[in-house]
């Protein structure tokens, strides 16, 4: 979790009550939907901020972070290549659509290649 900063603090601007402890609202944290009910986009990517060179996005993932970041390095290691998460999308250095939607279908996802 990160640090919570004066910018979090909606209504509340001064209080003179020395005891005066500020309630922040606790962002909802996002159940994981299982993999059955998960309906994943795998595309290719070619955009001007990889300079040209091309990248598998797998979009549609429902669920916390660590989930995402653990879905991401399996498919990284099984396609032995890099990649990162970025915005809630998974980037998969290369084009290899074929094997990721074929990856994922056996873990048990929905994955449709775009």
């Amino acid at each position: 979790m990160s640090k919570k900063s004066r910018k979090d603090r909606l209504d509340i601007v001064y209080s003179t009550n020395p005891d005066f402890q500020y309630q922040y609202d606790e962002d909802q944290i996002q159940e994981t939907k299982d993999p059955s009910k998960q309906k994943l986009k795998v595309y290719l990517d070619t955009k001007a901020k990889k300079k040209g060179k091309q990248a598998t996005l797998v979009s549609g993932f429902v669920g916390t972070e660590n989930d995402l970041k653990d879905l991401g390095k399996l498919l990284k290691t099984k396609c032995a290549v890099g990649g990162s998460i970025i915005d809630g999308d998974i980037l998969i250095q290369g084009d290899f659509r074929d094997k990721i939607v074929q990856i994922l279908t056996s873990e048990g996802y929905q994955a449709k290649k775009l």
